[in-house]
C-alpha cells in the first residue's frame, strides 16, 4: 500500500513530459467527441477532468485510494470501484473513454448506440524487440506501475469482447519508457 500512495503521487510529475509533448492535446480531441452520460473507468488521477468539454456528465471510476484522492482534488467526484465489478444498471451510459479492462462490463453498461473511446498503451508489433522486451518486463512494470499491462492487445480485446472499431490510430508515447510507448487512440461500438 506504501508504493500505491508513492505511485500516485509521483504519477502527474511522471507523465508530465508527455502530456506536454502531445498527450495532452490527443485527449482534449479524443474527449471533445463524448456524449450524452459518461463514464471514466480507472480515472487514476484526474489527467483527463480538464479535458471533458464544460457540462460534460462524468461519472468516474477508480479503485485506488490514493489515485481517488488526487482525483477528488480536480474537483471530481469519484466512485471508488475496479472495472471488473461497476456498481450500475445495464444500459446506463452513452460514452465510455479510456478504458483498459473489463470490456465485458462496459458492454453490459454501454447504452446502445453508445461508444467507447479510448487512447490506450499497448502490445508493441508482433515479433519485434520491443515486444519481446515487454514480454521480459511485464512482470516488473506492473509492480512497478500498481498493476498496469505493458503488454496487452487492446485492439485484439476488444475484437474478442464483441465491439466494432470505427476508428484507430496508433501512436508513440513520447517522454515515456519504451515498453509503454506504443499507443492506440480511436473509437469502438458495440457489434
Amino acid at each position: 500500500m506504501i508504493w500505491n500512495r508513492v505511485f500516485a503521487l509521483l504519477y502527474d510529475p511522471f507523465t508530465a513530459a508527455a502530456e506536454r509533448a502531445g498527450l495532452g492535446a490527443q485527449r482534449r480531441a479524443l474527449l471533445q467527441r463524448v456524449s450524452g452520460r459518461v463514464l471514466e473507468i480507472g480515472a487514476g488521477t484526474g489527467v483527463n477532468v480538464e479535458h471533458y468539454p464544460p457540462g460534460a456528465d462524468v461519472t468516474y471510476t477508480e479503485p485506488d485510494e490514493h489515485m481517488a484522492k488526487r482525483l477528488r482534488a480536480r474537483g471530481a467526484e469519484v466512485v471508488e470501484a475496479g472495472a471488473e465489478a461497476l456498481p450500475f444498471p445495464d444500459a446506463s451510459f452513452d460514452t465510455v473513454p479510456d478504458v483498459s479492462a473489463a470490456l465485458r462490463e462496459t458492454r453490459r453498461v454501454l447504452r446502445p448506440g453508445g461508444q467507447l473511446l479510448f487512447l490506450e498503451h499497448v502490445r508493441a508489433a508482433p515479433d519485434s524487440a520491443l515486444e519481446r522486451w515487454q514480454h521480459r518486463l511485464h512482470g516488473p512494470w506492473k509492480a512497478f506501475a500498481c498493476g498496469c499491462n505493458c503488454d496487452r492487445d487492446f485492439v485484439g480485446a476488444l475484437h474478442a469482447n464483441g465491439f466494432a472499431i470505427a476508428d484507430v490510430r496508433r501512436e508513440a508515447w513520447r517522454y515515456m519508457p519504451p515498453v509503454v510507448r506504443p499507443v492506440v487512440v480511436g473509437a469502438a461500438a458495440l457489434s
